[in-house]
């Protein structure tokens, strides 16, 4: 699980927060979970450690590394390079690799995957995922077809939002 990406393609599309474990739970569906990793960088507040501690209990193994500042101010954050290294490393011994990501950067990895005989899915909301990255995969689920099955509301009901944009 790309962390960043799902949490902020949940709040920018609906002011709402991913439900990981509907998430782990659809993703997994009546198959054997071997792992589950969720891969994060961190700024080392408090509020983020509670976060990461209630992901694992779910079942996740956190990856994480700190948040980059340069001498510019601006920072940088990303683990793409640690999903695709330990995904490429564990396909020899699974059937299936599933991302939760809508990140087209990993399109490469679909395709490097797909070369070694391992599945690959994709489980992201579909308006933030790279139609690349959907066309490369073997199986791509939409969490934007059920809203409410895959987040939960910040303040205003998802419900409200969702209708509140179509008017």
């Amino acid at each position: 699980m790309d962390i960043a990406n799902l949490y902020h393609s949940a709040k920018s599309l609906y002011s709402a927060r991913v439900d990981f474990q509907e998430l782990l739970n659809e993703a997994v569906g009546n198959r054997k979970l071997i792992r589950a990793l969720g891969y994060t960088v961190s700024s080392g507040e408090e509020e983020e450690k509670e976060f990461y501690m209630a992901l694992n209990k779910m079942g996740l193994e956190i990856r994480s590394k700190e948040l980059q500042t340069f001498s510019s101010g601006k920072q940088k954050g990303n683990m793409d390079m640690e999903i695709a290294i330990e995904a490429m490393a564990m396909a020899p011994k699974l059937d299936v690799i599933i991302l939760g990501s809508g990140d087209g950067d990993f399109s490469g990895l679909a395709n490097y995957l797909k070369s070694t005989g391992c599945l690959f899915e994709v489980i992201a909301f579909g308006k933030s995922t790279s139609s690349k990255l959907i066309e490369s995969v073997d199986r791509f689920v939409d969490m934007d077809r059920d809203v409410q099955r895959f987040t939960r509301a910040r303040g205003r009901s998802i419900v409200s939002k969702v209708i509140g944009n179509r008017r």
